[in-house]
């Protein structure tokens, strides 16, 4: 399928540039962020992701989606760690088999359900959001089940430490 560009923005942008399109309100700062997005849902709290007004027009569609998957920056994240301990697992892990923060480049991804949608303000209400208030929004895209949804997909759970040490 061929895509028809109707408008641009970020004329003379490099390969590699990353623009921030936006930012997120949440009710997280450093030491009290869920792990999870799905530990964020469990605290009943809700977050809104911010976009500015020159990436609006952006916008136009996206409110016949439930879900969107977003991608943001997670700067003062470490971005030299490329094995970690995780606390909850007895052995160390590179930081590609793992969901946190700390790698070459510090982008967050969580899937998140849309509440509200005003494309005036561009406002977007989300259910819950596990990223600390002010995270710059890199992108959204719709989430679709039919594409994004593999069933059969696991983990599987490597030893975990016992007794905490």
């Amino acid at each position: 399928m061929v895509s028809t560009v109707v408008s641009t923005v970020a004329a003379g942008a490099a390969d590699f540039q990353l623009v921030p399109i936006g930012h997120v309100r949440t009710p997280w700062r450093k030491g009290d962020c869920p792990k999870s997005t799905r530990a964020a849902r469990e605290t009943g709290r809700a977050a809104e992701i911010m976009i500015e007004a020159q990436y609006r027009s952006g916008l136009v569609g996206l409110e016949r989606a439930s879900h969107l998957i977003a991608l943001g920056w997670f700067a003062g994240a470490s971005r030299d760690a490329l094995v970690l301990q995780p606390q909850h697992l007895a052995e160390p892990q590179g930081c590609f088999a793992l969901r946190s923060p700390a790698r070459p480049n510090p982008i967050g991804l969580s899937i998140v359900r849309v509440t509200g949608l005003d494309r005036a303000t561009g406002v977007i209400g989300v259910e819950a959001l596990d990223w600390f208030d002010g995270t710059a929004v890199i992108d959204l895209k719709p989430y679709y089940p039919v594409n994004d949804l593999y069933p059969e997909a696991s983990i599987r759970e490597p030893r975990r430490v016992v007794g905490g040490a």
